[in-house]
C-alpha cells in the first residue's frame, strides 16, 4: 500500500527545501526525503563549515601581521583547534537545525528520514514505506571522489567531509589535488600552523583558470610557505612508520613527499549509484550524473534532477538557481532555462577569486575579436590602504557587441566585486555601462570603470 502525494523531493540540499516550500505553498501535498543531515553539502560539509574555518584562519593570519598595522600583540599567536572546530560546529549546526525546523513546519509537507530509492517511475521506497507521486524531484548532491591510488588502502586519509571534523593541528598535511577545495584547505591549515604540501597531477594549479590566474594563486600560496609539487603523473601512497609517504612518480621512487596526514581533494561524484534510477528509467552519463534538458527534466516524464547530481553546475548557487528555474516553469508561468545563466563562482582563499563568464582561453577558442583590460591590485587604493595588494583584476570585452564576455578578480573582496560585472552581463548592457559609471571612493569597485577605459586587443 502506497502513500499518495502530489510531489516527492529526494534530498534536502540547496534546491530541495526551497522547492518543497514552493510546492506545498501552492497547495500540493509534498513528501521530502532525507537520509542523513538536513541541508546537504553546503550546510554540513561544504560552504558554511569551510568558510567558517577560512574566517578563523584569516583571523590568525591577520593577528600575525598586526605589527604591520602598528598594533602590538604580546606573545606568540596560538590557534586553539578545538575552539576553531566548536565555532564551526555551532554555525553549521544552526543552519542544519534551521533547515530541518523549516521543513517540519511546512504545511502540506511530510518529512521522511531514510534512504529513498525508486521502485518505479512513480514510486519511491523509504525504509518500509512506499511513496507515490506524479512529480518527483531528485536533489541528492554528490560526495568526494576517492581515487584508486596504489597503496591508498594502507593509509588513513581525509576527504573534505571528514577533514572538517578535525580538532587538532596536523604536523604536515599532504593534500592531493590542486583545485578549489584543496587550495582552500591548504591555506587554511597553513595559517593554523601546519606544514602543508599540495600534490597536483597537472602542470599548474586550478587548470580550469587562465595561466596568469594560476600563477598568481601559486605565488600567494608559496609566499605563505605552502609546498607545491606539480606534474605528479603517477600518485601512490604508503606508510613509513607512523608517517604517510605520497609518491609522485611511479618510475622514480625518489620523487615523494612525507607527511603525517593526507587529504584527498581530487573531485566529486554524484550520489546516484543507489537510487534505483534503472527502475525509474532515468538516464545517466558514464560518470553517474543524471541527464537533464534545459528545464532540468530527465528523460523520464514527471522526474526532474536538481543540484550537483545533474552536472549542470557544481555550486550552491547553481543548485538554488535550479530550484528557481523549476519553480518558475511549474508554478509561475515564467519560462526559464539553464542556458540563460552565466557561469560564475568563487575560490575562497585569501585573497579570494571571483569569476564570471568566459576565460581568455574560451574567448580565443570562440574566434571572437576581443579586447582585454587588466589592473594589478597594487594600483587599487583601497587594497593598498588595507595592506592587501596581492592579485589583479581583468575583464574581456567583445569588439563588435561591446558586451563583457568574462572577468576574473583575484584580490581583496574580489568575490563581491565580481557581481558588478556579472549583473551588467545579465542585463546584456555594453561595457560602457560600467566604464562611464561613477563609483564610490575609496573602494575596490571604483577601479572597474578605470580598468575598462584601458582596453587593449586580446592577443
Amino acid at each position: 500500500m502506497s502513500t499518495q502525494f502530489d510531489a516527492i523531493v529526494i534530498g534536502t540540499g540547496q534546491a530541495g527545501p526551497a522547492l518543497a516550500a514552493r510546492l506545498s505553498g501552492a497547495g500540493m501535498k509534498v513528501a521530502i526525503v532525507e537520509r542523513n543531515r538536513f541541508g546537504g553539502t553546503c550546510v554540513n560539509t561544504g560552504c558554511i563549515p569551510t568558510k567558517t574555518l577560512v574566517a578563523s584562519a584569516y583571523a590568525a593570519q591577520l593577528a600575525r601581521r598586526a605589527g604591520e598595522y602598528g598594533v602590538a600583540i604580546d606573545g606568540e599567536i596560538a590557534v586553539d583547534m578545538k575552539r576553531v572546530k566548536a565555532r564551526k560546529d555551532e554555525i553549521a549546526g544552526r543552519s542544519n537545525k534551521g533547515v530541518e525546523s523549516w521543513l517540519r513546519g511546512l504545511k502540506n509537507c511530510t518529512v521522511y528520514q531514510g534512504h529513498g530509492r525508486f521502485e518505479s517511475p512513480r514510486t519511491v521506497q523509504v525504509n518500509d514505506e512506499i511513496l507515490e507521486a506524479q512529480k518527483i524531484f531528485i536533489n541528492v548532491g554528490g560526495r568526494a571522489l576517492v581515487p584508486p591510488l596504489p597503496g591508498l588502502e594502507e593509509v588513513s586519509y581525509f576527504t573534505n567531509s571528514s577533514m572538517i571534523e578535525v580538532d587538532f593541528l596536523p604536523e604536515h598535511l599532504i593534500i592531493v589535488g590542486g583545485s578549489y577545495i584543496g587550495l582552500e584547505f591548504a591555506q587554511m591549515y597553513r595559517r593554523f600552523g601546519a606544514q602543508v604540501t599540495i600534490v597536483e597531477m597537472g602542470s599548474r594549479l586550478i587548470s580550469r583558470e587562465d595561466e596568469d590566474v594560476s600563477k598568481a594563486i601559486q605565488e600567494i600560496l608559496t609566499g605563505e610557505g605552502i609546498g607545491i609539487r606539480l606534474n605528479a603523473k603517477c600518485i601512490s601512497a604508503h606508510k613509513a612508520g607512523e608517517r604517510i609517504v605520497v609518491g609522485l612518480d611511479c618510475a622514480d621512487p625518489s620523487r615523494e613527499v612525507e607527511g603525517t596526514h593526507l587529504l584527498l581533494a581530487v573531485g566529486r561524484v554524484p550520489n546516484t549509484h543507489d537510487l534505483g534510477l534503472d527502475k525509474a528509467g532515468v538516464e545517466t552519463d558514464s560518470a553517474g550524473y543524471i541527464k537533464v534538458d534545459d528545464y532540468l527534466r530527465t528523460n523520464a516524464p514527471g522526474i526532474w534532477a536538481l543540484g550537483d547530481c545533474n552536472r549542470r553546475g557544481a555550486f550552491t548557487h547553481t543548485a538554488y538557481n535550479d530550484f528557481e528555474i523549476v519553480a518558475a516553469n511549474l508554478l509561475d508561468n515564467d519560462p526559464r532555462k539553464v542556458s540563460d545563466r552565466i557561469i560564475a563562482y568563487g575560490l575562497f582563499i585569501d585573497p579570494p577569486l571571483g569569476r564570471a563568464g568566459m576565460n581568455e582561453a574560451e574567448v580565443k577558442a570562440s574566434g571572437r575579436k576581443a579586447l582585454i583590460a587588466t589592473r594589478p591590485m597594487t594600483r587599487v587604493g583601497r587594497a593598498v590602504e588595507k595592506g592587501e595588494t596581492q592579485g589583479f583584476m581583468k575583464a574581456i570585452v567583445d569588439v563588435e557587441s561591446k558586451a563583457i564576455l568574462g572577468a576574473a578578480i583575484l584580490g581583496v573582496t574580489g568575490d563581491e566585486v565580481i557581481h558588478t560585472l556579472l549583473d551588467v552581463m545579465y542585463a546584456k548592457a555594453p561595457y560602457t555601462t560600467v566604464s562611464r559609471a561613477m563609483h564610490i571612493h575609496p573602494t575596490v569597485s571604483e577601479l572597474l570603470p578605470t580598468m575598462l577605459q584601458d582596453l587593449q586587443p586580446l592577443k
